[in-house]
């Protein structure tokens, strides 16, 4: 006990002080000189600019693409689920529907969405007038009697 009272306990201490210190100063002046090279290096990769500054822009940049792309996925998905109601799938057939008209001026249209659901348009000419039908489609048929040009028309639309 008496030695942590005496004058070389003082002494010893005051030393260790003053070697932590210089060795406080020495970490300071190394850690400055790694920063002015971690800025000279940086600068030097960014061709004069901050290359830090460059990544942070960047970065930014990548955040609001990647949001971007969410929202457009979002979109998507939306467009998607909307157009599988929409025409899709078309079937065409011409014929004569009588001997004595001289051209193939009937016909038979059918328009289908994704899921075979649609119309079968069949338009009759003939001489004396010309008539328009239509009948709905579900699941690639109809609950009506379509005609073999109909038939037809549906299968070009489905295939």
């Amino acid at each position: 006990m008496s030695f942590l009272h005496s004058d070389l306990f003082l002494i010893i201490l005051f030393i260790l002080n003053i070697i932590l210190l210089i060795c406080s100063i020495i970490s300071n002046i190394r850690i400055k000189n790694i920063h002015k090279k971690d800025k000279i290096f940086m600068e030097k990769l960014g061709d004069g600019k901050n290359i830090k500054e460059d990544l942070e822009k960047y970065m930014h940049r990548v955040s609001t693409a990647e949001e971007e792309i969410r929202k457009l996925s979002v979109h998507y998905k939306e467009l998607d689920k909307k157009t599988e109601k929409c025409i899709q799938k078309v079937g065409i057939v011409r014929y004569n529907a009588y001997k004595d008209t001289g051209s193939d001026l009937s016909f038979a249209v059918c328009l289908l969405d994704e899921k075979n659901n649609g119309i079968v348009f069949n338009g009759i000419y003939s001489r004396d007038m010309s008539n328009i039908y239509a009948k709905p489609i579900e699941d690639g048929k109809s609950k009506y009697k379509v005609t073999p040009e109909e038939q037809e028309a549906i299968s070009r639309a489905m295939n």
